[in-house]
């Protein structure tokens, strides 16, 4: 038996002390630090088959190297496909964060009682009895999913010894704990030691495994910051759990894009995909009303197009303000500092509320000309025609800057029935639009002249 080793970490950051001390120097937490057995005794945990022998590895010219692109599986999701960059790549770890309540279990319950390859869904949360119920509800057939509610990690290998699963679902990796670390399960060191674990098991049987991950209070992903690192994939599910929308992004992928998005929506039977976002994304209302605007966004490869909500109105206390949904509030003071000092139009003592539906964020400076349609929409009480739609980014100088796959934008307003779109003049644009007309200007003068004579 080796000797037992201590040490002190802090329970919201991670960090490592020699000594216990009031104050996490790192992330300046106060009371968060606490001892914790690091060692108890030398063991291994995943044993790899007898028969394989570990080569050392070797360096090797870099043309020498194999680059075929691994095959990947098909998780039966398009919107999860695509948020992992086309499959599951064999071997790889996904770490799923979010909300508790939000549809992480949901989602991962019903890819796995859809996939055809067998498939052990590990749950430290729930009875079988309550994934039973679930499961019914979801989809009343699923003979390759195994359930197992475990929270041990020796019992879990044992049992995947004997299963052979071709993926790994668990649920979730801050109620696991091991023998070889002596503290309580989601701490600091039970996290890293079993996220450790799984990571062996998956790179020496190239089987993927996906890990939900509980989130504090902040939106971080609870445990150390290590743990993000150590995986190969992070999945951010996002969303209000008033609304029946919800959004996958991804922050880490090692095998894709970090910019793909997917868009799904609560129903009593499961989490349903929505093929064409623009529609959940725009209000449908039989009149025109002032200080709404239609925007054309990208997320990754795929085209939006977003509702900009604006109201302006007198300031009551004196004070104007400035509030934001969806849309940086700092940039939006940079809007209306250029409608002031460019277009003449007197927002410095009114109020600007600003709203982009359907609950997301978008960072995309193309919404930049729908923001600026939708104040003055509101600030002069004109409505904005409804098949009017805007892709443009608002330079300080007021002149309307060229955005990026301004065809794709185009391409995809016309598919859904706009009439007009408004875009900067200096975009290069190759094809020809036969169904929508193109306005093409160079500063904000021009789009008012244009939305409001």
């Amino acid at each position: 038996m080796a000797k037992i080793k201590t040490s002190f970490f802090c329970q919201s950051c991670g960090t490592q002390f020699a000594k216990w001390q009031g104050q996490c120097t790192a992330c300046k937490e106060w009371n968060t630090i606490v001892e914790e057995i690091i060692q108890k005794e030398e063991k291994t945990a995943w044993k790899s088959e007898p028969s394989a022998v570990k080569k050392a590895a070797k360096p090797l010219r870099i043309h020498e190297i194999d680059s075929t692109e691994e095959i990947r599986i098909n998780t039966t999701d398009d919107e999860l496909n695509r948020v992992l960059g086309g499959g599951l790549v064999p071997g790889s770890l996904t770490l799923l964060g979010g909300e508790p309540g939000i549809g992480k279990s949901t989602l991962l319950l019903q890819i796995s009682l859809k996939l055809p390859y067998k498939t052990l869904y590990v749950s430290g949360e729930e009875s079988q009895k309550q994934i039973k119920m679930r499961a019914e509800r979801i989809t009343p057939d699923g003979d390759n999913c195994y359930i197992l509610t475990e929270t041990k990690t020796q019992n879990i290998f044992r049992q995947i010894e004997e299963i052979e699963p071709e993926i790994v679902i668990i649920d979730s990796i801050q109620t696991l704990q091991t023998d070889y670390i002596e503290s309580s399960a989601g701490s600091i060191s039970q996290i890293r030691e079993c996220t450790a674990e799984l990571i062996k098991f998956a790179k020496e049987t190239n089987t993927p495994v996906i890990l939900i991950g509980h989130i504090t209070k902040d939106g971080n992903i609870a445990g150390p910051k290590i743990l993000e690192h150590m995986v190969d994939t992070v999945l951010q599910f996002e969303g209000d759990r008033n609304h029946v929308y919800r959004i996958l992004r991804s922050l880490k992928n090692r095998f894709g894009s970090t910019a793909e998005l997917g868009i799904y929506e609560m129903q009593g039977s499961g989490l349903r995909e929505v093929s064409n976002p623009s529609e959940i994304l725009i209000s449908h209302k039989e009149e025109e009303l002032s200080g709404t605007a239609i925007a054309t966004t990208l997320e990754g490869m795929r085209p939006l197009m977003i509702e900009i909500q604006a109201l302006v109105s007198t300031a009551v206390y004196g004070t104007p303000q400035r509030s934001t949904t969806g849309y940086n509030a700092k940039r939006l003071n940079m809007i209306l500092a250029v409608l002031e000092k460019r277009a003449g139009f007197r927002l410095g003592a009114k109020d600007v509320f600003l709203n982009v539906t359907g609950g997301i964020s978008v960072d995309d400076p193309a919404i930049d000309l729908a923001v600026v349609a939708a104040i003055l929409s509101s600030n002069e009480d004109i409505p904005v025609g409804k098949d009017f739609c805007f892709a443009g980014e608002v330079g300080l100088s007021g002149e309307i800057r060229p955005v990026n796959r301004i065809e794709q934008r185009i391409q995809e307003a016309e598919k859904l029935g706009f009439s007009t779109v408004f875009i900067s003049k200096y975009n290069k644009i190759s094809t020809k639009f036969p169904g929508i007309k193109v306005v093409l200007v160079s500063k904000i003068e021009e789009v008012v002249s244009e939305l409001f004579g």
